[in-house]
């Protein structure tokens, strides 16, 4: 899989062996938009047009087109959990958010 990006969207590919082509869809959003291609060059450019076919049909029709990930997450957790992941913090010098964000980080590696 490989992920592009435009205009702060990005977009994950896929080879489709039956059918010969890439093909792929924007992530991040709660709209469905796709693209496909049968060469690299075609799908990025399928990709960078349906990104702004989107956002121009949003405009259209007076629409808040979805953006891409805020880098805000809403986390619901136990008071024990968020005590400790406080402590965690402070232990090694870090504000909860920093430690929260390096140790995700690092879980996704």
């Amino acid at each position: 899989m490989t992920i592009m990006e435009h205009r702060g969207y990005r977009g994950v590919v896929s080879f489709d062996d039956e059918a010969g082509v890439l093909y792929g869809e924007v992530i991040g959003t709660r709209d469905m938009i796709t693209f496909e291609g049968e060469s690299v060059a075609e799908v990025q450019v399928a990709f960078r047009e349906s990104v702004d076919g989107y956002l121009e049909f949003c405009e259209e029709r007076g629409r808040e087109p979805a953006k891409p990930f805020s880098g805000k997450i809403p986390l619901r957790i136990s008071p024990d959990l968020h005590r400790a992941a406080t402590e965690a913090a402070r232990a090694r010098g870090k504000s909860l958010n920093a430690w929260l964000a390096e140790t995700v980080a690092e879980a996704v590696r």
